[in-house]
């Protein structure tokens, strides 16, 4: 079984999350990729889901913010959408008042019971308004600044409301929050949607499969992403930073590796271990060859927990890392050889 492509819409209220998230869609339809949806709004009645196709099957998440009062309904709305509707790749806009780092966490807690695989958040940027709050601080600016730290991918909207040199201070305060991602200057959201190509690759050709675990091409938020960042990004690491295809915009990062089957606990454990500071928190299920167990475990900041478990159901045995400018290809070859040894 593939793993569901999830692909997340943030920014701030008004920026123009819906209109991208319309445009998604019809390019998706375009290209015969059945597609999914959760809006989540603050108010009682989802206004904004009044615009969206009709023939799309939609969870809506009302009275209340995904990142407070019902952010651990997040990964059951996920979870029976996909059963029931069975998409090709699921598209969540989150309310612009939620901090992505919240909805990060339902969704890779979702990773643990269901094979899905966040590839991108896109954050839309008024630029305008970033530009006004910028001048004056405060709370939404706070959001606004860690909804940009968080992106894969940055569009910068509304640009025909600023005068040129405001455009270049907006896309100045942009890079300076986030040098790592794609970033498109736009009016109305009209964007090159390669972003989410990934997604609408050929449908019987599966994301993960036994043979090949998954590889998250794209980082994502991770905890650090809802505090001011103590460093500064780009200056002690060598990456591309024009917005290419073919390059990793790796600021913070998200590997999920679905384990194709039991690993030695002493070499799991040793694997944990040694996994380096950048990699901050980490989580999954694993079963063990020499203990014939299946374990939750639990890491943060060099301490690890294991949890005995008798999981109802189908679970997936996986591992889900978070961290910053990590080496994903040398983890990926390491969690595949635990496996490997155990099956050779």
């Amino acid at each position: 079984m593939h793993a569901i492509p999830i692909h997340l819409l943030s920014g701030f209220l008004g920026s123009g999350k819906t209109t991208l998230l319309n445009q998604v869609v019809d390019y998706y339809k375009a290209q015969d990729v059945k597609v999914a949806i959760i809006m989540n709004e603050l108010g009682d009645v989802n206004l904004d889901g009044q615009f969206v196709d009709q023939d799309v099957p939609m969870a809506e998440m009302l009275s209340g913010c995904i990142c407070c009062t019902i952010r651990g309904d997040l990964s059951m709305e996920l979870k029976e959408l996909i059963e029931e509707h069975q998409p090709d790749v699921v598209l969540i806009e989150s309310t612009g008042a939620a901090n992505p780092m919240e909805i990060i966490d339902a969704i890779t807690e979702a990773a643990l019971f269901m094979r899905i695989d966040l590839r991108t958040i896109a954050t839309v940027v008024d630029g305008p308004e970033l530009l006004a709050r910028s001048r004056r601080g405060g709370k939404t600016f706070k959001l606004m600044q860690d909804q940009i730290r968080c992106a894969t991918d940055l569009i910068v909207n509304k640009a025909d409301k600023l005068a040129p040199e405001e455009l270049v201070e907006v896309q100045q305060l942009v890079r300076e929050l986030n040098a790592y991602a794609p970033l498109t200057v736009t009016v109305r959201c009209v964007v090159d949607l390669g972003m989410f190509d990934q997604a609408a690759a050929d449908k019987t050709k599966p994301v993960i499969s036994a043979a090949q675990p998954s590889q998250t091409g794209n980082h994502v938020c991770g905890a650090n992403c809802q505090h001011d960042h103590e460093h500064e990004h780009g200056h002690d690491h060598d990456h591309d930073h024009d917005g290419g295809p073919n390059h990793s915009h790796a600021h913070v990062m998200a590997l999920t590796h679905y384990l194709t089957g039991p690993v030695d606990s002493h070499a799991f454990e040793a694997l944990i271990k040694r996994l380096p500071k950048e990699v901050y928190r980490a989580k999954g299920i694993v079963t063990f060859s020499d203990t014939n167990s299946r374990f939750l475990f639990q890491y943060a900041y060099g301490e690890v927990e294991f949890i005995r478990i008798t999981p109802q159901g189908t679970v997936n045995d996986v591992a889900v890392f978070i961290g910053e400018h990590f080496a994903k290809d040398v983890l990926e070859r390491e969690l595949a050889e635990l496996t490997g040894a155990n099956q050779g």
